[in-house]
């Protein structure tokens, strides 16, 4: 049996995703808010369900997820990375298939900082020969 604990951290660029895993109907509530809710796009649904597609999990788990930071692509990253630690952690037949689909790794990408002197990132001023 499932407990109702702070299970795994989900991040992806500056989103984190703090996920609660229990034994359920398949209910996911993120902030609160329901899944269709929160996510405007059909899009970003299917990002964070795919982890239980893959492990034939879409009606066995409740999940609670709070998600800070970043904007929607982001949070979905993170939250699709915390379910998929989740149903690793309890259940170590899961872990191959998640593996095997790139969810239990961490999306490292994130945006370059800007630098002194610069427009941006890497971008220069405009030469001028005269």
């Amino acid at each position: 049996m499932i407990e109702n604990l702070e299970v795994r951290t989900g991040k992806r660029k500056t989103a984190v995703a703090r996920v609660y895993l229990r034994n359920g109907s398949g209910k996911i509530i993120v902030n609160g808010k329901d899944l269709d809710t929160y996510f405007p796009g059909e899009l970003f649904k299917i990002i964070v369900m795919k982890p239980l597609e893959v492990t034939n999990n879409l009606v066995n788990y409740d999940i609670k997820i709070n998600v800070t930071g970043g904007g929607y692509s982001g949070q979905a990253g993170a939250c699709q990375h915390g379910i998929a630690r989740a149903l690793a952690y309890y259940d170590l037949s899961n872990r191959a298939s998640l593996k095997a689909n790139g969810f239990l790794t961490r999306d490292s990408r994130m945006v370059e900082r800007k630098k002194y002197g610069r427009r941006g990132a890497r971008r220069r001023f405009q030469f001028s020969k005269r």
